[in-house]
C-alpha cells in the first residue's frame, strides 16, 4: 500500500512537471512557468549628435553641407528601429548651389544603419531643429 502511494505521488509529480513549462496551462498560477518579460524600450537616439558624428556618411564630403536640420527620432512601424529626417543646403560637384536636400535615416542601437533620399511624402510634416549651422 505504501509503495503504491509513493508511485502514485511520483507519477503525479512527473505529470505536473511536464505541464509546468506551459504558461497557459490550467494549473494554478503558482505552479506555472512565468512568461518572460519584454526587454525595456530603447531610449530615443540623439539625432543631432548622430548627424554631427556621421556627417561623411550622410552627405558626400564635396557637397559641403551647411545649415543642417534634423527631426526627432520616431519608432518605425516594426518597432525595432528609429527613423529621422535630415536636411541641408548643399552644392554640386561643379560648385553650383543645389536646392535643400532631405534624407531619411534609419537608426538602430544608436547607429545609423541606412540613409536614403526622402521620397515625395517623407519628412514633409516634420518639425526640424538646427543641428549644425555653417556659413
Amino acid at each position: 500500500m505504501r509503495l503504491t502511494a509513493i508511485l502514485a505521488g511520483l507519477l503525479a509529480a512527473l505529470l505536473l512537471s511536464g505541464c509546468a513549462a506551459d504558461s497557459q496551462s490550467r494549473l494554478p498560477a503558482f505552479m506555472r512557468v512565468r512568461a518572460s518579460e519584454p526587454p525595456p524600450p530603447e531610449a530615443a537616439p540623439d539625432v543631432g549628435r548622430l548627424v554631427r558624428k556621421n556627417l561623411d556618411m550622410i552627405f558626400v564630403a564635396t557637397t559641403q553641407p551647411r545649415d543642417l536640420e534634423a527631426t526627432a527620432a520616431r519608432r518605425t512601424d516594426h518597432g525595432d528601429a528609429w527613423t529621422a529626417c535630415v536636411r541641408a543646403e548643399i552644392i554640386s560637384v561643379t560648385g553650383a548651389p543645389l536646392r535643400r536636400q532631405i534624407y531619411r535615416l534609419t537608426i538602430k542601437q544608436d547607429e545609423i544603419i541606412d540613409r536614403r533620399r526622402a521620397a515625395a511624402g517623407d519628412c514633409v510634416a516634420e518639425d526640424y531643429t538646427a543641428v549644425l549651422s555653417t556659413k
